[in-house]
């Protein structure tokens, strides 16, 4: 199929073919037609599927047909999105899609001074591009009116739901017209999506490019078990191995994003970190300095990759397993992109064996191990046993130690017995000392006692 198939106009045909772009993605010839009609659109679509394009490249259509007559153009297209770094790219795509048609588009996100966004909401925009936080933020000061928008979009929703935005989803749903075109997409469909999808949602259209949390094909994904004080070493040797590679490196934390590219540079390998704790202008210096091939390795926590969109993406490296398995979907969608071939490699610990496990589950696949004889995983399967046997060998000590008692009462009961036998005299004793209401502590305390008395009476006497 061709673009020219699914009924695109002449300016947009022109925008795609400048743009390098030669035939649809699976998600474009399911969503672009569906769209053009007028319906709502689920769309079920992993990172790097060419999502963006799928409601982009429509909504622009539908905008250029009646284009904004009004001086000061009111936002007829809203798109939501969870991060900065994404909502650049989509506006970017915006801009290059459009631009040989009549329509703005702007971008407000949080984390830099809102002058300049304010600026150009008040030009008038017919596209805009929004993290939920600021969208908000901007309401309130009566920057934005989102009242009248023709067409709703959110992208990614599973990871605005992710990032807690669900609240500020669910009040900005209550501000936009209930008479809209709505679409959807997200990589995974979780029980909140769902509801949302319920209620904004009007008989949609279901494209599903991929079922939800399954891998592409194109991604040859290895593992390594290794210790964590290890990682670092695996991975500075694989990278001096292999020089002219870009590689995204993956960490559960900030902190542990700044700590892997401080070892890094330590090794004379060139790295930056990109994290929610960074500046907005400190996270675009990486990005572009990664895109440009100034530095070999990007270290990432999983909500600031999200702006990350690069075609020819070598290497992805879970240098932190994550605790959620989409999250791994998300990750390795890094690379494999427009059918070129790429690479995940996850370092695992012996902490994340289960965490790797749920992974291979929810892909339906086992991901090849590939050896790591320098620096093995110590054997802590080993060490519990070890700690097993040794409670185990306690126990069995302590049930011997009771048992060896035992057997020295029953010798000693045999002995007495045997005693008894040789002197009968003993025996009576013996039964007298049992008896517990007499108080008595040894054998013939009786006898002592009625002695004793028999004394006191001749004194008496």
């Amino acid at each position: 199929m061709k673009f020219e198939d699914l009924k695109i106009n002449e300016e947009l045909l022109r925008a795609l073919k400048e743009q390098g772009y030669e035939a649809p993605t699976p998600i474009q010839e399911g969503a672009i037609p569906a769209v053009l009609d007028g319906r709502d659109v689920l769309g079920l679509a992993q990172t790097g599927t060419g999502k963006t394009a799928a409601f982009a490249v429509p909504t622009l259509q539908i905008l250029a047909q009646n284009p904004n007559q009004a001086k000061k153009r009111k936002i007829r297209a809203l798109v939501l999105t969870p991060t900065r770094e994404l909502g650049t790219q989509i506006y970017e795509s915006y801009r290059d899609y459009g631009k040989h048609l009549p329509l703005t588009t702007t971008v407000i996100f949080g984390g830099v001074n809102q002058g300049k966004q304010v600026t150009a909401l008040r030009a008038g925009v017919d596209v805009l591009v929004a993290t939920p936080g600021r969208l908000i933020d901007l309401m309130n000061q009566g920057h934005v009116d989102i009242s009248k928008i023709e067409i709703f979009i959110l992208d990614e929703a599973d990871r605005m739901l992710d990032m807690g935005f669900i609240h500020d989803i669910k009040r900005i749903m209550k501000i936009v017209p209930r008479k809209k075109q709505t679409l959807l997409f997200s990589a995974t469909m979780p029980k909140e999506i769902e509801e949302i999808v319920s209620e904004l949602l009007y008989n949609p259209v279901k494209v599903s490019v991929t079922p939800v949390s399954s891998t592409v094909d194109t991604v040859k994904q290895t593992v390594q078990f290794v210790d964590q004080k290890n990682k670092i070493n695996l991975l500075s040797r694989f990278l001096k191995e292999n020089p002219g590679s870009s590689v995204l490196v993956f960490t559960r934390t900030k902190r542990g994003a700044d700590r892997v590219v401080k070892d890094l540079q330590r090794r004379q390998i060139s790295a930056l970190a990109i994290h929610g704790n960074k500046s907005q202008n400190a996270r675009q210096r990486a990005l572009s300095s990664f895109e440009d091939y100034e530095i070999q390795v990007l270290v990432a926590t999983d909500i600031a990759s999200r702006g990350i969109d690069i075609n020819e993406l070598g290497y992805v490296v879970n240098y932190d397993m994550p605790d959620v398995p989409e999250t791994y979907v998300h990750r390795i969608g890094r690379t494999g992109r427009a059918g070129h071939e790429g690479h995940s490699i996850s370092y695992v610990n012996y902490q994340e064996i289960e965490l790797l496990e749920d992974i291979e589950k929810l892909i339906g696949k086992n991901i090849e191990v590939i050896d790591n004889p320098d620096f093995p995983l110590v054997d802590k399967t080993e060490k519990v046993n070890k700690s097993k046997a040794n409670r185990h060998k306690k126990k069995q000590e302590s049930i011997q130690t009771k048992s060896d008692r035992n057997d020295s009462k029953t010798k000693d009961n045999r002995h007495r017995k045997n005693r008894q036998k040789s002197e009968p005299w003993r025996k009576s004793e013996g039964k007298k000392s049992n008896n517990k209401k007499s108080g008595d502590k040894k054998p013939g305390n009786r006898t002592q006692k009625a002695k004793r008395e028999a004394n006191k009476r001749k004194r008496k006497g």
